[in-house]
């Protein structure tokens, strides 16, 4: 999941984030610029959104990856 520039950007060079992954109390993230490429670990409110943005979307992605759907 994209993170909007306006709410974080890479703390090396400023470049857009992406989560790629989230637990109960961090959220990984990449940077998209190719020259770049970091990697860290941030707190799932860490771009001021109470936690009802980025973490709720990303935690129901991962949880929903690899469901079998029992009607099928």
């Amino acid at each position: 999941m994209k993170v909007n520039r306006c709410d974080g950007q890479c703390r090396t060079c400023g470049g857009t984030l992406d989560i790629v992954d989230a637990d109960d109390a961090t959220m990984t993230v990449e940077c998209t610029e190719s020259t770049c490429a970091d990697s860290y670990e941030v707190e799932t409110d860490a771009f001021g959104d109470g936690c009802m943005t980025y973490w709720p979307a990303v935690m129901a992605k991962k949880l929903w990856k690899g469901r079998v759907d029992d009607d099928a």
